[in-house]
């Protein structure tokens, strides 16, 4: 399809924000590129050699980020333009002449598309077009794919894809019309469109994605292509893009409150709402809603509402947002309504915060079947948020006050959970570190003139000195790497977790391109940002995390072990090295934490845990699937497939349900649960017993997919996940083992 840059949304962090810019001048886009060229050249750490080979990946990447799949341009519209352009991009960037060739790229790319959604159309209203009898295929990816040689060749390969969507929309609704059977519910599907209309609409919206650009989106594309020919984080920000990079660092967006996504059929429809927001506060906006049209300054005017139909969500989102206090005015068409029912909804903007990207605690009183009692605080992080622009928010600060209630409430041991942590600011970092460690290095940081310096955390003494465990997956990166690292470095914690981290270790630092363009420039502040690498991070002990990431200590299989996720697998990366172990570094004794003895008991716990199983069986299968690389376009192989598939989820399903009901029971013997919210520990309310199991989110209410009735998945009991469960299991094990050494003497206070 097209790269991320065009499917990013404007409400990355969920959440309609503020300061509407649709209507602002943009800045010269040849001089933006130009001085974006030569601070990548004077900035960026790797200090590529800049020449004609680096300006034929500046092409090569503009191309594939607009055509992933390789499925719209040719070969021959390839040669072409590496003909024109591949030896003398760099030198049209450095002149200040750039756009041109980029909007002609685009140009072309648009071509291409509309006449693919032209032959979706053609396809579509043909009868015999599709035959699901015979035996075809597409491939499952076609990311390294050839690009089709001609016309001919690309219109097959399309025939293919929308033979294949096609496909998956009827098996879809056969699906739930037999699942609504066979347990007696309503069907969802009957009265769905038809999966021939469903396919013709998606395409429709994707061509008027497309075509809904302009100059500044295009520059946009193509210097986002540009920087990311150095390494995969360095990256081009526009103007709009940096105020939401802001807002999500800040965990506070001035909205109205509501999530929302773009509907096939071109409205964009109300999939969450925020409990006690603006929207929720005016009622009026329910969950299912669609909105067509927006009057961003509400003036009731009839020629001022804009018809948002087939519109991206960024450019809705930009007509939505506004100042706060002010009032947005959205055409909405009422979930459940008759066909053409519309009613005026009138909303004022204020602020809204993030509480589901904050940070929370849990208190967990586990015993064990000896009636010992041990109390284990989890520290969930989401990221390491922080106020780049007043300092009012502090993910470390927060850390800071749920830790320090949890010392208060005598915890045995601490879990803190980074999964799904992708990073955030470094100084937040630093310190959040020093809370488990003496004063020492905590990373290092080295720029490309080789110079290290050493960020080391400052506390005299830690915060919390028991025993602890740190939880990681793949998409831990970042600043939770530098965390996670720098604790094993020193023995001072456990990682537990999926067979990596993310393998991030780089430094971006973003700079105002509008600083570097002539004093009175015209529209200089909406020049954008270039967020460069100019360092590389190490570990107190002299690795980087670059590529490799923190391998734990107790490794956990993982479905993320069939994909290809990780540093490792981008494009573009830079290569893992070492450095010297900074001066300070003196890790504590790798005895103290056990290590033998607490992977001996979680691979027992493993092999015996039903749901590991399943969770090695699903790897190979997926594993097999990703090198296959073939989907069938037989209806009675996939057919086939799907009741396979179906069987064994329904075996699954049953033993589930059998077996969680007995660690349910158990769980209620053994286990109590307190939730540490920010608000609750602000207010120093006294702790009080949940179930979160039961919980459904208290910070969102969010639309239910429509199969979601028919889903018979039986949740986590007591809402653990295996991995949690495991990860709590080896703190506990941890804790037991590290009073049983202290006891024998064999450890001091």
């Amino acid at each position: 399809m097209i790269s991320s840059k065009l499917r990013s949304v404007a409400m990355a962090a969920g959440i309609i924000a503020a300061s509407c810019t649709a209507c602002a001048q943009r800045a010269d886009l040849n001089e933006v590129g130009r001085h974006m060229a030569i601070m990548l050249q004077n900035s960026h750490f790797a200090r590529l050699p800049y020449n004609a080979e680096l300006g034929r990946k500046f092409l090569e990447d503009y191309l594939t980020d607009l055509d992933s799949g390789r499925l719209y341009f040719t070969q021959g519209d390839v040669d072409g333009f590496m003909a024109k352009y591949a030896d003398r991009l760099h030198t049209l960037l450095l002149q200040g002449a750039s756009v041109e060739p980029a909007k002609e790229i685009y140009q072309t790319f648009q071509e291409r598309v509309k006449a693919r959604v032209a032959q979706t159309e053609q396809l579509l209203k043909e009868d015999g077009a599709f035959d699901f009898g015979v035996k075809e295929s597409v491939m499952r990816s076609r990311k390294t794919a050839p690009w089709p040689k001609d016309e001919e060749e690309s219109a097959e390969l399309w025939r293919l894809q929308i033979k294949e969507a096609v496909l998956s929309e009827v098996l879809r609704r056969e699906l739930l019309t037999k699942m609504a059977e066979e347990q007696g519910k309503p069907d969802p599907g009957k009265d769905d469109r038809d999966p021939r209309e469903k396919v013709a609409l998606r395409y429709k919206r994707f061509l008027a994605s497309v075509n809904d650009v302009d100059d500044e989106d295009i520059a946009n594309y193509f210097f986002s292509a540009v920087a990311a020919a150095y390494d995969p984080h360095t990256d081009y920000m526009s103007f709009r893009e940096m105020n939401r990079f802001k807002d999500g660092m800040k965990n506070e967006l001035v909205g109205i409150g509501a999530l929302l996504a773009a509907e096939e059929d071109g409205a964009t429809k109300i999939m969450g709402i925020v409990v006690g927001g603006p929207a929720d506060r005016e009622g009026t906006l329910k969950l299912n809603d669609r909105v067509v049209g927006v009057d961003s300054l509400n003036t009731g005017k009839s020629e001022d509402m804009v018809d948002i139909m087939f519109m991206k969500i960024d450019k809705v989102v930009d007509y939505i947002r506004g100042e706060q206090g002010t009032e947005v005015r959205l055409k909405v068409e009422p979930a459940g309504g008759p066909p053409g029912e519309t009613r005026l909804v009138v909303i004022k903007r204020e602020k809204v915060e993030l509480k589901d990207e904050q940070a929370v605690g849990q208190l967990i009183e586990m015993k064990s079947a000896e009636g010992v009692a041990r109390r284990l605080g989890v520290i969930t992080l989401p990221s390491f948020y922080a106020d780049f622009d007043k300092g009012e928010t502090s993910s470390s600060a927060d850390v800071e006050r749920i830790l320090q209630r949890l010392i208060e409430e005598k915890i045995d041991g601490l879990l803190l959970d980074l999964r799904g942590n992708g990073g955030g600011s470094l100084e937040e970092v630093r310190r959040m570190t020093g809370f488990f460690i003496d004063r020492g290095p905590v990373v290092q940081v080295k720029n490309t003139l080789g110079q290290v310096q050493v960020k080391e955390a400052e506390n005299r003494k830690p915060l919390y000195e028991g025993p602890m465990v740190v939880l990681t997956d793949k998409s831990s990166a970042s600043a939770s790497e530098i965390l996670a690292g720098a604790l094993q470095d020193f023995n001072r914690a456990v990682i537990v977790g999926e067979s990596s981290t993310f393998g991030k270790g780089t430094v971006q630092q973003p700079m105002d391109i509008g600083r570097m363009l002539p004093l009175f420039a015209a529209n200089r502040e909406r020049a954008g940002y270039l967020k460069v690498t100019i360092q590389k991070f190490y570990r107190p002990s002299g690795s980087t995390t670059q590529l490799e990431g923190v391998v734990p200590d107790v490794v956990l299989p993982s479905l993320m072990d069939a994909l290809d996720v990780g540093e490792a697998y981008l494009e573009n990366a830079l290569p893992h090295d070492r450095i010297r172990p900074a001066a300070d570094f003196k890790p504590a004794d790798v005895k103290g934490l056990f290590l033998p003895r607490l992977r001996e008991l979680s691979v027992k716990r493993m092999k015996a845990c039903q749901d590991f199983g399943y969770i090695i069986e699903d790897v190979t299968r997926t594993k097999k699937r990703i090198e296959e690389n073939e989907v069938s376009l037989n209806k009675a192989a996939r057919e086939a497939e799907l009741a396979d598939a179906d069987k064994q989820q329904k075996e699954r399903n049953v033993e589930r349900r059998e077996r969680f009901a007995k660690v349910e029971a158990e769980d209620k013997k053994t286990m109590k649960f307190y939730k540490l919210s920010l608000d609750s520990v602000e207010s120093g309310a006294d702790l009080v017993v949940y179930d979160p199991s039961a919980e459904d989110g208290d910070y969102m209410r969010l639309a239910k997919d429509e199969t979601a009735e028919l889903d018979t998945t039986p949740k986590w009991p007591t809402g653990l996940d295996p991995i949690k469960r495991e990860a709590l299991f080896v703190l506990k094990d941890l804790v037991d083992l590290t009073e049983n050494a202290r006891v024998a003497g064999v450890l001091r206070d």
